[in-house]
């Protein structure tokens, strides 16, 4: 019996699917980083630039909450620097132990979210760079829209596999197939 937990990604052993119409995947396990405080979207924006996390978006989570995300873990050196650049401005707890992202794309990939969330996906209402804390089924994730038909779903780990699993049948349901890994 190991005496420390094994890690092990949330979704491993989840193929990706994909038709022609709808494609779900498991997105790395990089980095998520909670930001509270008095900053803005830009002085952060700017701040991870500076740090060098030119790869890593952000994205609001509430009032004076953001979440930075990105397909890298963060090395100690990198926190630390963005910590410091905030100091007295917001602070960072790093959740990237604890959520999940899951990318939907495709032309479907709007029609398959509106089967569990109420949030209006029409490019009208909703842009690339949207967001939204909201429910999917009984599940709470973030909805980023990252493109045209491209959207990424954060979720608490311990309700990412279910809502692998329901966006799975969903997606079969448009004619996704599991992809060979």
């Amino acid at each position: 019996m190991p005496d420390l937990p094994i890690y092990r990604p949330a979704l491993a052993g989840k193929a990706a699917l994909g038709g022609e119409t709808i494609r779900l995947e498991a997105l790395p396990e990089g980095h998520l980083l909670h930001v509270m405080g008095a900053a803005t979207t830009e002085e952060i924006k700017a701040h991870l630039l500076g740090t060098g996390l030119k790869a890593s978006s952000v994205r609001p989570a509430g009032y004076r909450q953001w979440f930075v995300a990105g397909n890298d873990r963060l090395s100690a050196m990198h926190l630390r620097a963005l910590t410091e650049a905030l100091a007295g401005r917001a602070f960072i707890s790093d959740q990237s132990h604890g959520r999940i992202r899951i990318r939907v794309s495709g032309l479907n990939a709007a029609q398959v979210l509106n089967k569990g969330t109420a949030v209006d996906l029409h490019p009208s209402a909703f842009p690339e760079g949207s967001t939204a804390m909201t429910l999917f089924g009984h599940i709470s994730m973030q909805l980023t829209r990252t493109g045209a038909d491209d959207f990424e779903l954060t979720v608490l780990r311990s309700f990412a596999e279910s809502l692998h699993e329901e966006l799975e049948a969903l997606a079969v349901a448009h004619g996704a197939e599991h992809l060979a890994s």
